[in-house]
């Protein structure tokens, strides 16, 4: 039966509407103060400005007129109620929203889920071209990195290459070198393990022009050293004068004696330096970004995997634009820069 149960025993009386109604405003009012200092502060003012007047207040605390009277105004329209005093959100009601037509917005996702990471000043001529494709207006690069970061569009994390060992100790450098014509080549050997699977590259770059290419080797060895040297030199549009490279071994024997034979000027980096080798450094980061993390071939098809990777190549020097060579592609800038070169 109901009445079984105990009575609830309540620690406050009962209220009429109107005595709710004003213990809850002063309950607010109490909790405004203890939340909000500004409101505590403002409270303060006014109370000062009640007891000694207008200029009393404005000297005594350095405020301009305008600003107590909104106070004031704000305080004395809701009752005096100290909650009134609470700062209210700055944030516009009506705020700005990006026009971007929504085929660029696709095309932008697309072009970094096919290529990477990529920048917004590399995307932005391929834009471009799209936006000029459809007839709308292109958009900046402001617009295409503002568009990168909302639509949070990294789709990759961030790749860190590793440092490696070097032990040849003859015809060493310092410093890394500075150029201001092509010919001046870096080597490298690239090591990576997916699946605890190792995977083997050789890559070479100018330098100057920024025009490279890589290879997927069985071995590293100075003979497949040898092999991609001439790989790049049958594809390279410009002589070469100077090869720097690490001191490991596959940079020895037969390939440092083509080398001599050719008479091609081949120096070492210092052990433990590897930011003398910075220009292939940052290549070898990129092509393991851009093209061989990306690629499941890897796993199954090395055959299929080489021609997909003789297509990215064929992008990256003909097509992908470099900071370095203010935003154009490495043939490009030869054409335009080196045409008796090209």
């Amino acid at each position: 039966m109901a009445s079984d149960f105990k009575r609830i025993i309540y620690l406050r009386p009962k209220l009429s509407k109107l005595s709710y109604h004003i213990e809850m405003k002063a309950l607010q009012d109490s909790m405004a103060s203890e939340i909000s200092d500004i409101a505590a502060f403002r409270m303060h003012v006014i109370t000062h400005y009640y007891k000694y007047g207008l200029r009393a207040t404005l000297d005594a605390f350095n405020l301009k007129q305008s600003t107590f009277y909104d106070w004031k105004w704000a305080y004395e329209r809701n009752n005096r109620r100290v909650i009134a005093l609470v700062p209210q959100s700055t944030r516009p009601k009506t705020t700005r929203v990006m026009k971007t037509d929504p085929l660029i917005i696709e095309f932008i996702k697309q072009m970094r889920v096919e290529h990477g990471n990529i920048g917004k000043e590399i995307i932005k001529p391929f834009v471009s071209a799209y936006c000029k494709q459809l007839g709308i207006t292109p958009i900046s690069a402001t617009t295409i990195g503002k568009i990168i970061k909302r639509k949070n569009f990294t789709f990759e994390k961030k790749i860190y290459p590793q440092k490696q060992a070097n032990k040849f100790k003859k015809l060493r450098v310092r410093k890394s070198p500075k150029v201001t014509t092509p010919g001046f080549i870096q080597m490298d050997s690239i090591v990576v393990y997916i699946n605890y699977e190792k995977h083997l590259f050789m890559s070479v770059i100018d330098i100057y022009t920024k025009f490279a290419h890589v290879v997927y080797v069985d071995t590293i060895s100075s003979a497949n050293a040898t092999r991609v040297f001439l790989e790049f030199t049958e594809l390279n549009p410009t002589p070469i004068h100077t090869v720097q490279t690490d001191n490991g071994s596959e940079f020895l024997k037969s390939f440092h004696t083509y080398l001599e034979e050719q008479k091609i000027k081949h120096q070492f980096i210092y052990p433990r330096m590897p930011k003398i080798n910075s220009y292939i450094e940052r290549f070898n980061r990129t092509i393991q970004e851009e093209f061989i993390l990306r690629n499941d071939e890897i796993y199954y098809d090395i055959p299929a995997m080489n021609r997909k990777l003789t297509k990215y190549l064929f992008w990256y020097n003909y097509q992908r634009p470099h900071r370095s060579l203010h935003y154009m592609s490495p043939i490009t800038f030869i054409e335009t820069n080196l045409p008796k070169c090209g």
